[in-house]
This record gives C-alpha cells, structure tokens and sequence, in this order.
C-alpha cells in the first residue's frame, strides 16, 4: 500500500472518531406539544417539548382584571392573525405576572398558541429559535419570566434587535411576553440622572438613561403589577382555600393567621396567599373526615 493510502485510511478513521464525539444533529421539533423550553447550544439549539406544562385558570387570577383584559384581547388579535403587541408585565414580587402568562396559554392553546421558555442567558440564540418556527401556522409566544439584565451584559442587544430594530422583520408567528421587577429591564444608577439637561423647560435623559429605556420601550404593551392591599390579599387567601378543597373555618381565625403567615414573609400577594392557603389546607383534614 503506498503511503498516500495509508494517509488516506487513516485520515477516514480519524474523522470517524471525531464524528462519533461530536453530539448528534438535533432531532427535528415535535411541534405535536403545545410547551417548549429552548435548550441552548448555538446554531445547534432545540425546541424540548414540555410534556408536563404547569396549567393556571383565568379565574383563578383574582384582583388583576384590567391587565387580565388587556393580555387577553393582545393575545386573541394574534391568534386571529391581526396586529398585536409585545408585552412587558412588570411590578410587584408575586403578584400575578408569570400566572397571568401561564393562564393565557393554558386558555388558548387548544386554539393554536404555542409557548416557548427562555432563559434570560439564552435571548442570544433568539435568531437561531426565530429560524425553527418561522413559517409554521401555530402561534407563538416566547416567555421570558423574570426578565432583567446587569449593566455589564450585552444579550439584552439581540433582545432588542427582535423586538424592533432589525433590518428582518420579525415573523408574523410570534409575539414576547416577558416578566420582570424592573420597568426598565436594566439597573439605574444616580448618577446617570446627573447627565439630564433642561431646553426649552424640556427635560432630555442623558445617553445611559436613554440606552437602558429604548429596551422596554420596544414592548408595544406595558402591564403593571402593585402590591395587593389587605383586602385584596385576604380575598386570595379564602379564593385558594376553596380551591383546595379546605373545610370552612371561621372567618376571623383564617384571616388572622393568613395576616400572621404574610407579616412573617413581608408580603401580600397573591403568591403568599397561595402558599399559606396550601400549608392550611394540608394541616387540615379534608372535608367529610372527622
């Protein structure tokens, strides 16, 4: 055998060896599932199908009917392939952002939307998502909870860009429904407010202030979230002890230990409500037991 052969064979065992470390091609998505989670791996990311999606009502999201009108009519134009907007829910720890999400999907998926999770970490592979689903008649939103960036971090750039500011025009399948504490996505600093200049008795925000607002300012549709008041949070607590099927008690004894369980977690919301109503409802015995 000469030594060009010899060459040869052993350059196509080689490659071979390398082609079975390399990771298998990622498989075709299942878009039979109605849920995904984008698993990151660049150009070679992919669609997971999430076979156990957690399932919220619409009624049982008390005490945020105006963004609860809003989201809804936003996300029926879409289905009905009108024009529709990007939505930013923001506010308040707890107080209904992510359920209201999780709610709307769980409503209209049996007519055609699709939800796909994203980590913040992951909005980089945005155009690598784009490129599964564009075309497909499903439509889709992606969720991105909890949404927020430090000063340092440049993936909110690509976020941006699909948003609104790309030479491609985003396709008509897909919309961005994100979560976040912050309004404006990124962290403000005081002395940012020192660059701000008055003309003509109109305030113009200096360059920074400017850069960390045109973020959310490219969501079409803002919802704000507010603590819930006293009256507000007790309704959720006795809301969330039907719906778990907890045996009635008197009124004043639930409201007091409720008011007690929220002064201990510095908060009411309707997440403390949830969480004090499933650890009453589970020291209790259940209805028609002695």
């Amino acid at each position: 055998m000469s030594d060009k052969k010899k060459f040869i064979n052993r350059a196509t065992r080689l490659i071979k060896r390398i082609e079975e470390l390399l990771p298998a091609p990622p498989a075709t998505p299942d878009f039979e599932a109605q849920s995904y989670r984008w698993r990151s791996a660049g150009r070679d990311g992919w669609l997971e199908p999430i076979r156990r999606a957690h399932r919220l009502a619409l009624d049982d999201l008390l005490c945020i009917d105006g963004q609860r009108a809003m989201i809804e009519r936003n996300t029926r134009q879409f289905l009905a392939g009108r024009t529709a907007n990007n939505v930013l829910l923001w506010g308040s720890r707890g107080t209904g952002k992510s359920s209201l999400i999780k709610a709307v999907f769980s409503t209209y998926a049996e007519q055609g939307l699709r939800l796909i999770e994203v980590d913040r970490e992951d909005l980089i592979e945005l155009p690598y998502l784009i490129d599964a689903i564009e075309g497909r008649e499903e439509r889709f939103i992606i969720y991105c909870d909890d949404l927020s960036f430090e000063a340092s971090e440049s993936s909110y750039k690509t976020l941006k860009a699909v948003l609104d500011g790309s030479i491609s025009a985003p396709p008509d399948n897909l919309l961005i429904y994100a979560t976040s504490n912050r309004r404006h996505l990124l962290p403000e600093f005081q002395h940012e407010n020192q660059d701000a200049r008055l003309i003509d008795g109109e305030i113009h925000l200096g360059e920074s202030s400017e850069e960390k607002i045109s973020l959310s300012d490219r969501f079409g549709l803002w919802l704000s979230f507010y603590p819930f008041s006293q009256e507000q949070y007790l309704r959720l607590v006795h809301h969330w002890l039907d719906r778990l099927g907890a045996p009635p008690r008197e009124s004043d004894t639930i409201d007091s230990e409720a008011l007690q369980w929220a002064l201990t977690r510095g908060s009411r919301s309707g997440r403390t409500a949830w969480q004090f109503a499933r650890d009453r409802a589970g020291r209790l015995p259940s209805a028609g037991q002695d």
